[in-house]
């Protein structure tokens, strides 16, 4: 999980990426496996718990982060200074539930990069290859006003 850590700001309990699997120049594909133990899972829903889409969707968001973690240092800039901001959000289907102890394959690829922000779809697989979600979005990696530096 150090390489993850290393890219982006998000951090346990705010996590939702193991491992980086695979990346290209214009694509990462990333890991998680989700454990029965997280804290949501008592009340979404007790008895009968789901993963909650909105964060499957931040899981998706977290992977491009970190695809643009390592744009950064492909070109010799350091990541680091600010965070990555979600500027836009569109096209979002569920198309199955994922439960405790899933694992899930997350890949995000670039569509374009256009006055500071990247235009990115994501989507989501089980292990089995069983399809989950797909969601395009647009991120800014920014400081955000009032943020003071570490």
């Amino acid at each position: 999980m150090s390489e993850v850590t290393d890219l982006i700001p998000h951090r346990p309990p705010f996590l939702f990426v193991d491992a980086i699997v695979s990346e290209t120049p214009e694509s990462l594909i990333a890991r998680r496996t989700w454990r029965a133990e997280e804290d949501f899972y008592q009340g979404h829903y007790p008895g009968a718990p789901i993963t909650p889409g909105v964060l499957l969707c931040e899981a998706v968001f977290q992977t491009g982060a970190l695809f643009m973690a390592k744009q950064a240092l492909a070109s010799g800039a350091k990541p680091g200074a600010g965070v990555p901001l979600l500027a836009k959000i569109t096209e979002v289907r569920f198309r199955h539930p994922v439960y405790p102890g899933d694992e899930i394959l997350i890949e995000v690829k670039r569509k374009e990069t256009l006055g500071g922000f990247t235009m990115m779809s994501g989507a989501i697989k089980k292990a089995d290859g069983t399809r989950v979600l797909t969601v395009d979005f647009a991120v800014a990696w920014k400081t955000p006003e009032g943020q003071q530096p570490t």
